[in-house]
């Protein structure tokens, strides 16, 4: 993927010297018979302490559910739960430091040993969006990311996309295992903004859609960061 060789750093990838990484998500999730609805920040140390702050409207029945943008306005009036979370509590999707080779990366996210099965491509795309949503990425580690991205059997290139949050960025799709998975990245970054995943068979409707909105670090656990 020649986009990963083109990416270039962000103002957060300069503060990763200060104590906690923040994570700002609005998700999607299939459970059961309903959509589940969260907006969630959360400051992580190094040590797994740190702080999350969830707002979590009615859940929405049914499986057919379609995020929209002005749904997004219910995370504001939602009532807020926050928790101080002890050291060992808050986990990275995968420990530091990450593997920056590409297949070590890739093994990482899913057994090389189940490359030949029809869910391999699925597996890689949810550790992608696992990792941009468990832990910063820096310049390099983002790229990392793109180019095991571009292996991914059945990726397609959608030209551009744009997230229910209003970003435009650029649409890449996989589908695999009654699975369709969209993701739209940051042309410039290489910061995955949004994924969306529709599946099929018995039960089909929405599984999953995740918004990354803000990513970075602080000194503490009561700033936020507000995308400019």
């Amino acid at each position: 993927m020649a986009l990963a060789a083109d990416i270039g750093a962000t103002p957060a990838d300069d503060t990763e010297t200060l104590a906690y990484t923040y994570l700002h998500t609005q998700s999607w999730t299939r459970a059961t018979n309903v959509i589940t609805r969260t907006d969630l920040r959360r400051w992580r140390h190094d040590d797994g302490s740190g702080r999350e702050v969830t707002r979590q409207p009615p859940n929405v029945r049914g499986l057919t559910h379609r995020p929209n943008a002005k749904e997004r306005d219910l995370f504001a009036v939602a009532t807020v739960h926050a928790r101080r979370c002890a050291p060992g509590e808050l986990r990275p999707y995968l420990p530091d430091p990450l593997p920056t080779e590409p297949s070590a990366l890739t093994n990482a996210l899913a057994p090389r040993e189940l490359a030949d099965e029809p869910a391999y491509p699925r597996m890689v795309v949810h550790g992608i969006v696992g990792l941009t949503t468990g832990q910063y990425l820096n310049q390099e580690q983002r790229a990392a990311t793109l180019r095991v991205l571009a292996n991914v059997p059945h990726i397609a290139y959608q030209g551009f996309a744009t997230d229910i949050a209003g970003r435009v960025g650029l649409g890449f799709m996989v589908t695999a295992d009654g699975s369709t998975l969209e993701l739209v990245i940051h042309p410039r970054t290489g910061e995955v903004l949004a994924a969306h995943e529709q599946v099929a068979g018995a039960r089909p409707g929405l599984f999953s859609y995740v918004l990354i909105l803000e990513r970075g670090h602080t000194t503490d656990t009561a700033t936020v960061l507000v995308h400019p």
